[in-house]
């Protein structure tokens, strides 16, 4: 297992609001694996300070990583610099907002 294979994985964990997996939506910052601690570290924001949705977003990161990746753990740091905006979103996320 490599690096790479984790925003595959991530993909799978959707915003519910916008209905955008987060790694299109650009909430993950920073991806870390510390081989020896067997451990990921995920940095990631959320679309608004106020997201209903934060928490669920959050467990639902660290839920997928774990479940993917038993044998490894997983912490979820949530930032807020630089602040999430709409210029993050990928070109997939935005032909999927737009419906193509």
């Amino acid at each position: 297992m490599t690096i790479s294979d984790i925003p595959s994985a991530l993909k799978t964990v959707i915003d519910p609001e916008l209905n955008l997996n987060i790694v299109d939506l650009g909430l993950v910052y920073a991806l870390k694996l510390n081989e020896t601690t067997r451990q990921f570290l995920i940095e990631m924001s959320l679309s608004s300070k106020f997201c209903p949705m934060g928490e669920s977003i959050l467990s639902a990161t660290k839920n997928c990583m774990e479940r993917t990746f038993p044998d490894y753990m997983t912490e979820v740091t949530l930032v807020w610099e630089p602040e999430w905006s709409y210029k993050f979103i990928s070109e997939e996320g935005l032909k999927t907002l737009r419906g193509y």
